[in-house]
């Protein structure tokens, strides 16, 4: 799993921010984030977003979207982490959506979670993650993916500017 504080170092680097969109984790990403001393030059800030109703509120993930697939989806994440990135003026955004239980949600069971990474010229990129355990693990673990993401993602950029 990657560090946040290597991510940090990489978007500092960079030049480059970031801003988080947080569902089932509720704070936890942004929480790991800025519990490493120095990552105001970095994170722009987030918005949790747990209500359905405001990821289109305050994110801009589309209603049609939202009620025909609900708010489980990897559509749904790509459309949050591009609208965080966008509210929050932020080079990258980060979005996690999904069921931490104990309950399924949107017809997806316990420990479906999309996590996606909005980057600059609009790429995106996600995984769909299918995890297990306690609804506490579960929301660990989406965190720790989704900073493996974006770790993943700014290590693929230095490559491509490298050259």
């Amino acid at each position: 799993m990657a560090d946040v504080a290597e991510v940090l170092t990489m978007l500092v680097g960079q030049g480059a921010t970031v801003a988080v969109a947080e569902s089932l984790t509720g704070g936890l990403i942004g929480a790991a984030i800025t519990s490493v001393s120095g990552s105001s030059k970095a994170f722009r800030g987030g918005v949790i977003s747990y209500a359905t109703e405001l990821k289109h509120e305050l994110l801009g993930v589309p209603a049609q979207l939202l009620r025909r697939e609900g708010a489980v989806h990897p559509g749904v994440a790509a459309a949050m982490a591009a609208g965080v990135a966008r509210v929050c003026g932020a080079t990258y955004g980060v979005a996690v959506t999904g069921v931490a239980g104990p309950e399924p949600q949107d017809g997806k069971p316990v420990g479906t979670v999309y996590v996606a990474v909005a980057g600059p010229g609009g790429r995106i990129w996600a995984r769909e993650l299918s995890l297990e355990g306690s609804r506490e693990r579960i929301r660990v673990e989406t965190v720790d993916e989704a900073v493996d993401l974006l770790s993943g993602v700014l290590k693929a950029n230095v490559g491509e500017h490298s050259g």
